[in-house]
Order: C-alpha cells, then structure tokens, then sequence
C-alpha cells in the first residue's frame, strides 16, 4: 500500500500482518520508520527497489523506540544505508550505540534460544550516525516536516512522528496493536500494550491524548499497518488501560499473580473482540493475542512491582 508517498513493509517477523515497517519517499528520497529485526534487512532493501530507490537514496531511519521487533534490524540495516542516519530517543541513543544492555533485558524476558531465532546478533550503529530526537524535533526529509514528539506510556525511550502531509502519526506502540484478522465490518479493534518494563498507564493516557490533540485521519502502527476511525480506537484504549490496571491491582498479592493477570485479560480482550464482531473463535483470537496477552501480563506485574518500590 503506498498513500502519500507512504509504504507499508511487512517485516516478516513471528507472522504475516504481525510487524510493519515503514517507507516514506519524498522527491526521489526516503526514509524508514522503523525496520523490524536482522531477519528483516531483506525485506526492507526489497522495499526500496519497488518504490525505485537505491540504499544510496535513503536519508533517515527513524525509529519510534528500540524494542527489537522495531529495532533489531537497525545496525545491520544501516550497514547498508551508505548515507543515512538513525534517529532515536535520547533514551534510546545510548542502546542503539552499544546494545549490550538491550540484549541483556530483551533475554531476561525471551530467553536465549528465542533471542538466537527471532533476532539474531544485534550490530551497534557508529555513534557519528546516530542523531538524538528531543520532543519537538523535526526531521527534515526533502522539505517534507517529520516532528517528533516524546510518548512515554508504553517505554520511556519511546517517540511518535507526526506527518503533516497526510495528517498522520507513525505511533509505534504507542496506539496500541490492531490486527487485522480482527478486523470486523464495525473496523479496525485494537488493544493497548503494556510489555515489560516500562509500562506506565498514566503516561500512556497522556501520550494518547497528544496524538488526537492534531485531530489526525489515520495512525501507522507497527502491529499492523494504518487504522483510521482514530476518536473510536482511542476511546477503545483508554478504557482498556483502565481495566488493564483493575485485573493488575485485583490480581495482586496471589500466588499465582501472572496467571491471574493473563487469564482476565484474555476474557477482556475476547470479549472485546466478541462484541466488535471479529470473525475468529476463541482459538484463533488465541493465536492472534496470545503472544501479546502473555507480554501484556508480564508488564502489568512490572509496573505493579515499580509503584511498590
């Protein structure tokens, strides 16, 4: 799909439809948003070849936040970018840099076996290319204005672009995750993300709440691709953070805390799902989610032990 110059890349990570990437051509140049995992190198070149551009013609990787299914890739990516630079989070430059601690963390929650496949072996970007983002920042592609703005909630490290071109933002994680198997004649259903370890449920309101503050006609999600109907899904978000944060608060203190969590927030996100009309049963809404409900689980209880301390 290409709508203003824009072009979704199905990174090929864990699925198809799971996690995209983005290109954005202006003038004879481009720039990436996000670029998915090592594995993902390919298909982002291949993208450039489809929109007539060379790796030569790419000024920018933006990415919205250096979780490895937005990030992984970026080292090797710009290995062969010969003139482009990264755009990061002042949060997030240092990781970019040296990515040892984001290994570190990213195999304290995966595990090594699911680290070796996924991701394979994350390269540093050379401090000389990486350019920080502060909020406010704008990005200039070509005369075309990329601002940036700081979005904590789902990280602290994490920013969203704001294209005034086609009205849009390029929001990461930040708009939660709508997939389209979920899809249903009602639109796009959505659910927010909490993965470790960052989460914040008050920050990520406020964030929301910056995105529609530019009355935008569509969000680019990483997971997956362009929803509009944007007042809706935001209503959508905010009342399940919301919720999120009961099932996390009245799951406390148990033995068996994740469970508790991971078991209301199936029933939330099913019947959710249920009531928007999606056409999957409760198996396929589990292959759909099931990934997300288990990371969601896990950062409820990290945000959960973070107010404690």
């Amino acid at each position: 799909m290409t709508d203003h110059g824009i072009h979704t890349i199905d990174t090929a990570f864990q699925r198809d439809q799971f996690d995209a990437a983005y290109l954005m051509v202006e003038n004879g140049r481009g720039a990436f948003i996000d670029c998915g995992t090592n594995h993902s190198v390919p298909n982002m070149l291949a993208a450039l070849t489809v929109a007539g551009l060379t790796p030569a013609d790419v000024d920018w990787l933006l990415l919205t936040h250096v979780h490895l299914d937005h990030a992984g890739g970026a080292g090797a990516l710009m290995a062969r970018l010969p003139n482009a630079q990264l755009v990061v989070h002042p949060r997030g430059a240092p990781h970019m840099i040296d990515p040892s601690k984001l290994i570190a963390g990213a195999t304290a929650v995966y595990g090594e076996e699911e680290m070796a496949r996924s991701y394979g072996t994350i390269q540093a970007v050379p401090e000389a290319r990486v350019v920080v983002a502060e909020d406010g920042d704008v990005v200039d592609l070509q005369g075309r204005e990329l601002l940036c703005i700081d979005t904590p909630g789902h990280a602290r490290h994490h920013y969203c672009i704001w294209d005034a071109r086609s009205r849009s933002w390029f929001t990461g994680d930040t708009f939660g995750l709508s997939y389209r198997e979920l899809d249903s004649a009602q639109g796009a259903f959505v659910i927010p993300t909490s993965s470790p370890v960052q989460f914040d449920p008050e920050a990520l309101k406020h964030s929301i709440s910056r995105l529609l503050s530019r009355h935008p006609q569509a969000m680019y999600l990483t997971h997956y691709d362009r929803v509009t109907d944007v007042e809706r899904l935001a209503r959508d978000l905010f009342e399940q953070i919301d919720a999120m944060v009961a099932i996390a608060r009245g799951c406390d203190g148990l033995t068996d805390r994740h469970r508790c969590i991971a078991e209301a927030l199936t029933a939330l996100y099913f019947d959710r799902a249920r009531a928007h009309g999606s056409p999957l049963d409760e198996a396929g809404m589990l292959r759909v989610l099931g990934m997300d409900i288990e990371l969601n689980a896990q950062g409820l209880a990290s945000w959960l032990d973070r107010e404690k301390r």
